[in-house]
């Protein structure tokens, strides 16, 4: 789904599992400082890294919560899927060692890697698979479930193979396996989903301070061997100044996605420190909500298309890092094509437009969440407008507790701006039920049959679907937002490219030469 970076863990109540009774009483260990001596663990492995990140989850449980933030902390790293997408982009065999494609593309045999268990030692075999996928059709309400609508039934063959037949073939579903909703969890949950996690990773959440850090704890005994480090405590710094300077201090070896473009260039010039730019599925998105008035207008959403400088938002949200793209689809994904001209920047026919709508003197209020690349993005953005005669009123959200309630789930809101990280959201953004309500009744056809079609009409297929949300302007990507990482030069292992939400800490290690940690 196009899932918005949403944060804060909800507040634990009275009624807490025994995991998380035990998690709370877990010591915190202390923070690695730069230049530090490095505290070792048995084998020489499992130093601890503290890494700064803006967004905190709400809970754990992804399949009833929507926000990337979840899975961007939990997915590869505590929870594992069949297959991975790799830093390519192509898919890769995970739980799954290879899997057989019937000649008709509907049916889908997987032969799962033995000798896997979970966090609490339960074995992993074909019931967990088999009951992860029914369960996204019967439990999970996150709107990404929709991904998995074309699964007609998921069978055990053996304790160890799976086969999984298709209503059709789809072009799409394999790769939709590799991200969130194709995570495997125990056959049977008999633990809160909010409060823990039990999945095959190489961590498990240990410790959750609300509004402050949560704490991964690595496994000896994950099926890839010992996790590389002992401890990864996330800390949530809402504030880029906050978490730049506890970098600085040593508080933090890592920033991931939490600082401005502008501190990023800064930080470039410290000899002590590396930045890692790569890709990212992060659309950042002006979003209608396209129900109402005056959105439910085509004629005023393109005017708002026209009369805003993409360049300039990029430019000022983003010290200039990051793509201009005119969709939810990335330069990576096969059906992209360059659509940017499509709306270029133009006053005056936004003007125009704006007269024949007969909306000349338009106010429309601007819910913005308090992340610092809306707040910035949204400053430039009503400037802009108050060009071509439209007046917009910011009203500041608490993100996510008020965004996600307000905007989100209640649809109570004109425009709004907000970050989608999650690959090959278009379909899930641009529907009806998505929180724009978007009118999807003449792409969802299209978009069927191009699925089911070959690799080519798959292609020309989605094609034709973009360009007409595109030219539809129900909503208007403004960039697509890089993954910039900032670290302490002893770090290895960093991965560059967000291909999926997930926060991938598989590989992250202290070099065998550095004295961090």
């Amino acid at each position: 789904m196009g899932r918005p970076i949403v944060g804060r863990m909800a507040r634990p109540t009275l009624r807490r599992t025994t995991a998380a009774v035990i998690a709370l009483a877990v010591t915190m260990l202390a923070a690695c400082t730069a230049g530090s001596t490095a505290q070792q663990y048995p084998g020489g492995e499992g130093r601890e890294v503290t890494i700064a990140v803006a967004a905190e989850p709400v809970n754990l449980d992804f399949t009833t919560t929507s926000g990337a933030a979840i899975p961007q902390l939990l997915m590869n790293n505590v929870y594992e899927t069949l297959v991975k997408i790799d830093q390519d982009g192509k898919v890769v065999p995970m739980l799954a060692t290879r899997w057989d494609v019937s000649a008709d593309r509907t049916q889908y045999t997987f032969h799962l890697r033995q000798g896997v268990t979970f966090s609490d030692g339960r074995p992993f075999t074909a019931d967990d698979v088999v009951a992860s996928f029914d369960r996204v059709r019967t439990a999970w309400v996150n709107a990404i479930k929709g991904k998995m609508d074309v699964v007609e039934r998921t069978e055990k063959v053996d304790a160890h193979t799976v086969l999984v037949t298709l209503s059709r073939p789809s072009n799409s579903w394999l790769y939709n396996l590799g991200t969130s909703v194709g995570a495997i969890f125990p056959a049977k949950i008999d633990f809160d989903l909010k409060t823990q996690a039990v999945g095959t990773g190489p961590y498990v959440v240990t410790s959750v301070r609300p509004g402050d850090r949560i704490v991964l704890t690595g496994r000896n005994d994950w099926w890839g061997g010992p996790a590389p480090l002992r401890t990864v405590t996330v800390r949530y710094l809402t504030d880029p100044t906050a978490a730049v300077n506890a970098l600085r201090a040593g508080d933090v070896d890592m920033l991931f996605n939490s600082a401005t473009g502008d501190q990023v260039r800064q930080l470039q010039k410290d000899p002590r420190l590396q930045v890692v730019e790569g890709t990212s599925t992060g659309e950042v998105l002006l979003s209608f909500n396209n129900r109402v008035p005056p959105f439910d207008d085509v004629r005023v959403r393109r005017a708002f298309a026209y009369a805003i400088d993409r360049k300039a938002v990029m430019d000022t949200a983003s010290a200039g890092f990051g793509t201009l793209v005119a969709a939810m689809v990335t330069p990576q994904d096969p059906f992209y094509e360059d659509l940017t001209g499509v709306f270029p920047f133009d006053p005056a026919r936004a003007r125009a437009l704006l007269k024949e709508a007969g909306q000349q003197h338009l106010h429309v209020t601007f819910d913005v969440p308090n992340l610092a690349y809306a707040t910035t993005a949204a400053e430039l953005i009503v400037s802009q407008l108050a060009d071509v005669g439209v007046t917009a009123t910011i009203t500041t959200d608490e993100f996510p507790a008020v965004w996600l309630d307000k905007v989100f789930t209640r649809h109570d809101f004109q425009m709004s701006v907000i970050q989608h990280s999650e690959a090959h959201d278009l379909l899930t953004v641009f529907h009806r039920d998505y929180y724009l309500g978007y009118d999807d009744s003449k792409i969802a056809p299209l978009a069927a049959a191009a699925d089911a079609g070959t690799s080519e009409q798959y292609v020309a297929g989605m094609k034709q679907v973009v360009r007409m949300i595109v030219d539809d302007a129900g909503g208007i990507v403004l960039y697509l937002a890089p993954t910039l990482i900032v670290a302490d030069k002893g770090l290895d292992g960093i991965q560059a490219n967000a291909v999926t939400e997930s926060m991938d800490l598989t590989a992250l290690r202290w070099a065998s030469t550095s004295s961090g940690g």
